[in-house]
């Protein structure tokens, strides 16, 4: 993350305020029955296809896991498999030697121009993730175990800033199964199981 001064409550809401719209997405990160962070996709262009991602992660321990393998895996499929996306970007701090070298395996390149930057703008394609993150995707399906197939929940809130309509517009597009469900929770969309053998 690269603010890191701490903020008064005050801040806290003028900053949410600030993101509170179509152009920025930010997902919790349950894990374990636990809300342990943030997955961030901000920056939008819906009509490019692209964002920049990041994660924000409560308990720093997670960080040498393979809790950020789980979550970067899902976030990047969901973007470029199931929405279309055609590139992803993310700014890492030119010291942080272990977040760099995370997301090189992941398939982020630096960009041009960005070797003196401190706050160094990194980007990845569909292409890029297929070809550089094939051993670390089978892992994560392998940690997932049988628990692999999408799921996204939209809330009433959702739909209130258009982001919700945004991302199931796209989702109709997507070639995998899906179903809709409408509950108390607001909407969930999921991925469908398919049965090998029909293929």
């Amino acid at each position: 993350m690269h603010y890191q001064t701490l903020i008064t409550p005050e801040q806290q809401l003028q900053w949410f305020n600030s993101i509170n719209n179509i152009q920025n997405n930010y997902l919790l990160i349950h894990y374990q029955g636990e809300k342990i962070g943030l997955l961030n996709d901000k920056n939008i262009d819906w009509e490019a296809r692209t964002s920049e991602s990041g994660i924000f992660l409560g308990k720093t321990a997670l960080y040498s896991t393979f809790v950020p393998y789980l979550i970067s895996v899902a976030g990047i499929e969901t973007t470029f498999f199931f929405l279309g996306w055609k590139k992803q970007f993310a700014h890492i701090l030119r010291s942080n030697a272990n977040a760099i070298r995370f997301n090189l395996e992941l398939g982020y390149h630096l960009c041009e121009g960005q070797e003196h930057v401190d706050h160094q703008r990194y980007e990845i394609t569909r292409e890029r993730f297929e070809k550089r993150a094939g051993k670390i995707r089978k892992s994560v399906r392998s940690l997932a175990g049988s628990d692999t197939l999408s799921r996204v929940l939209f809330e009433e809130s959702d739909y209130k800033t258009g982001v919700a309509q945004r991302f199931e517009g796209l989702l109709k597009g997507c070639s995998l199964p899906l179903e809709r469900e409408e509950c108390a929770e607001g909407v969930w969309v999921r991925e469908v199981a398919v049965d090998p053998e029909l293929k």
